[in-house]
């Protein structure tokens, strides 16, 4: 790891190192997904490497839903956090000076992005949407991508008919709090069918090579023979790692160099903040997200 840090280090070597003295601390916002003390505990090496990188306290926050992140980052309390794509559409909506996008996951095969699964019981009769007329939809958060704005989108464009108001052509639609809890309600069957998030590579008995489904493989709360796919969306533009943008220039490159070299340093943590395999973190900026802060401005008109 004294590589990777010496990397960071050198990264800013031309900032003045005065300018680091303008943090105390340093606060890291997990989106929701999974259980609060997993998505902490998988987080715990971020935050001793980001703590000797940049020698002030580092705290980790997993609030209960994708807004307590938004409004911390927007708030100023919140330094840091991988954010969905809409999630950052809605902060940049919100305040187009609050966060910059610095850096986003990369897939096995180099790609950035992932895919909306629509899933069921496989013993539920459920193979498509078809067959869901009736039955109750599970999505996870208003602020999710892949949990709510994508299918919201282009569920209804499946066929004539279906829409996302309850008691229409599903019987119920209901958000289930986060993709952790969507994935737990339609294995228990709490909901027929809900959507999730997955990288959509490698296998399903695995659930994907990243994404929720792969978390909740790795948790041992769901068999994947359980399960069947109902439903794909478009590929989805991968979530930014923002900053905030007030932070001094030096810490911005510290923590951006930090994450950006840590699939070179640790792949085991590179795992567990990435939700599973990966090639780690890239480069990405601003302009890639302009669909999506598109779709989200329409969605809220």
């Amino acid at each position: 790891m004294k590589t990777l840090i010496a990397a960071a280090l050198a990264t800013t070597a031309l900032v003045s190192a005065a300018s680091a003295q303008e943090i105390t601390e340093f606060n890291i916002g997990i989106l929701g997904g999974e259980n609060a003390q997993d998505r902490l505990n998988n987080h715990e090496c971020l935050k001793t490497y980001s703590e000797e990188t940049l020698g002030v306290p580092v705290k980790l926050f997993a609030p209960a839903d994708y807004n307590g992140v938004i409004q911390g980052l927007l708030g100023g309390t919140l330094d840091m956090a991988w954010l969905g794509a809409s999630g950052y559409a809605a902060t940049y909506l919100a305040d187009p000076e609050a966060v910059e996008p610095v850096l986003v996951k990369v897939n096995l095969d180099g790609s950035i992005g992932y895919y909306s699964i629509g899933f069921a019981r496989k013993d539920s009769g459920i193979a498509s949407l078809d067959d869901m007329a009736g039955k109750t939809f599970g999505f996870g958060d208003p602020n999710s991508t892949s949990g709510y704005l994508i299918p919201s989108i282009e569920i209804p464009q499946y066929k004539d008919g279906i829409t996302m108001e309850s008691g229409e052509y599903f019987k119920e639609v209901k958000f289930t709090g986060g993709h952790e809890q969507t994935i737990v309600a339609v294995n228990n069957g709490d909901v027929d069918a809900g959507v999730t998030w997955a990288d959509g590579q490698g296998a399903w008995e695995d659930g994907y090579n990243s994404g929720a489904l792969r978390k909740a493989v790795d948790a041992g709360l769901i068999d994947m023979n359980d399960l069947t796919e109902i439903w794909r969306s478009k590929e989805i533009p991968e979530g930014p790692i923002v900053l905030r943008k007030s932070l001094p220039d030096d810490v911005k490159a510290k923590m951006t160099a930090l994450v950006e070299g840590m699939y070179e340093a640790d792949k085991e943590c590179t795992y567990n903040i990435s939700a599973g395999e990966s090639l780690g973190f890239r480069p990405i900026g601003h302009d890639n997200y302009l669909s999506i802060i598109a779709a989200r401005q329409a969605k809220s008109n």
